[in-house]
């Protein structure tokens, strides 16, 4: 995942010189915006609509060639700051990135063991309830992982938004806030699972 945007090809010199636009940092100050976790949405998509105004390539379409293929891939990139900014989970991901911790999640697997205890339990409610065709468990077990979720949303805004200054740079707040990630990424995935139309994983040969 990107961190910045300062190692692009310089922005078409109009862009460059845009009062209130740092089209060389990163993606929050692209829109100009606080670099926190709990971000004002309406604000980032008023932002990005301002932006991404400036950089539609149609603005450069009597530039040249050059030009115009710039303010392509900056248009493309604008999309993606974004589009990263929008949903909780890359936002948590990307500031953890910005504060030099990755998420890793391919690799890095480790969850807490009370964790791995209730995704396993609600695997277990979710595998239940489809056999017994019992809708009211199921509309049970989508509530409590929302409230989960929720929960988790906030321990990730107290950590990546109210840490000690002095542990905003790959500290244990922030190494703490990309394992909460971590378990976002799958109650994230949970609740796809959970949704009425999932098909269901087929079960193991006896």
């Amino acid at each position: 995942m990107d961190t910045a945007v300062h190692d692009r090809d310089p922005a078409p010199q109009q862009l460059a010189t845009e009062p209130g636009i740092d089209f060389r940092g990163d993606h929050f100050s692209l829109f100009g915006l606080p670099r926190r976790f709990e971000l004002d949405t309406d604000a980032l998509s008023a932002a990005w609509r301002r932006v991404q105004a400036l950089v539609h390539p149609d603005r450069f379409a009597g530039g040249g060639a050059a030009q115009l293929r710039l303010a392509m891939q900056w248009s493309t990139l604008v999309n993606t700051a974004y589009r990263t900014l929008l949903e909780p989970l890359s936002r948590a991901a990307y500031l953890c990135e910005l504060r030099g911790v990755a998420i890793d999640a391919e690799r890095n697997t480790a969850m807490p063991v009370q964790f791995l205890h209730e995704q396993m339990q609600w695997r277990e409610e979710l595998d239940e309830a489809r056999d017994a065709g019992d809708v009211a468990a199921l509309q049970a077990l989508r509530e409590r992982v929302g409230r989960r979720r929720v929960e988790v949303l906030g321990e990730l805004a107290r950590l990546l938004d109210h840490a000690p200054r002095d542990d905003a740079a790959g500290g244990q707040a922030t190494r703490q806030a990309a394992a909460q990630v971590r378990i976002l990424m799958f109650i994230d995935k949970f609740r796809r699972d959970l949704s009425p139309g999932a098909a269901r994983k087929p079960s193991n040969p006896a």
